[in-house]
């Protein structure tokens, strides 16, 4: 099996040892996800529990939430856990303390960040945890029986994290947003890193498991290498928005003209944050290149590519 990504919907589950995945609509498209149960003898954790929990007859029975990074979607079933100890990166926690922090972590201000604040309440079901519990990277948590190590895996976010679950006979890495969608890396926030999202997948190259579970699209993957093929997919995107960005300065272009050309999203899909996000991520594409001299500033807001 290499993948469960076309068998899934909600209210299925795969186990993988210890580890159950609790597929979300549409094998965890967005806004849904797939949510991981891991069970140990001592104790059990939910790990970025989605929308799908809500639409559940009982949420499933947890004694810790852990989420991958502070966004909506890995947030949504939070709230079905307010007495519970709620765990995150710290570079991303005060995303939980507070909506402001949240909004912070977006990058989003004035209409848009109204908006999608309120949208934020009523949708995802946002509740602030003011006692949310900082990680850092290569935490163990011992469950008993089972081990989940945090992997800081910066890029999509500062705080965005992996996790590695072992027990004996096995292991499974839970990748989190790092999604292996053919849409590709997503680093559209204010706290994005581009070239930080980069060294993150060429460390997540090396985790060698048996299975592979992303909260979008793709379900689990089963072995190393339909990962690494996917994983490798899912890197290239990057080099083909800069390829497509080169091409595009040909001619001297505002930032206004690079945002309306949309490179992450498609022209006309209707999204929000579009122009945020592609105003963010392309200006860390820009960045890189000016600093390799493979584009020229020729005027204070207009670039072309040498």
């Amino acid at each position: 099996m290499a993948s469960t990504q076309d068998r899934r919907e909600l209210g299925d589950e795969l186990r993988l040892g210890p580890v159950r995945v609790l597929f979300g609509r549409g094998g965890g498209k967005y806004p849904h996800g797939n949510t991981l149960l891991v069970e140990g003898s001592n104790e059990t954790v939910v790990i970025d529990p989605s929308l799908a929990l809500h639409e559940l007859p009982a949420p499933p029975r947890a004694d810790r939430v852990l989420l991958s990074h502070c966004h909506e979607d890995h947030l949504a079933g939070a709230a079905l856990y307010p007495d519970l100890p709620l765990a995150l990166h710290a570079a991303d926690a005060d995303g939980m303390h507070s909506l402001d922090g949240l909004m912070a972590i977006y990058g989003f201000d004035g209409p848009v960040a109204d908006a999608f604040g309120k949208e934020l309440v009523r949708t995802f079901h946002y509740r602030a945890r003011p006692d949310a519990e900082s990680l850092q990277g290569d935490d163990v948590l011992d469950l008993g029986g089972v081990t989940v190590r945090v992997l800081h895996m910066p890029g999509h976010t500062r705080g965005h994290c992996c996790f590695r679950i072992e027990w004996p006979g096995g292991a499974a890495v839970y990748l989190g947003d790092v999604d292996l969608s053919s849409f590709g890396p997503y680093y559209g926030d204010a706290g994005s890193d581009l070239v930080d999202f980069e060294r993150s997948l060429a460390r997540l190259r090396h985790e060698d498991a048996d299975w592979y579970a992303t909260f979008h699209h793709i379900g689990v993957l089963a072995g190393r290498a339909a990962f690494v093929e996917r994983l490798d997919r899912f890197r290239a995107r990057i080099d083909e928005r800069e390829q497509r960005l080169l091409e595009f300065l040909a001619e001297p272009r505002s930032m206004a003209e690079i945002v309306a050309h949309r490179f992450i999203y498609r022209p006309g899909d209707p999204v929000p944050w579009a122009d945020a996000a592609e105003r963010r991520s392309m200006s860390l594409h820009l960045e890189r290149l000016l600093a390799a001299g493979g584009v020229a500033r020729v005027e204070a807001d207009r670039w072309r590519c040498l």
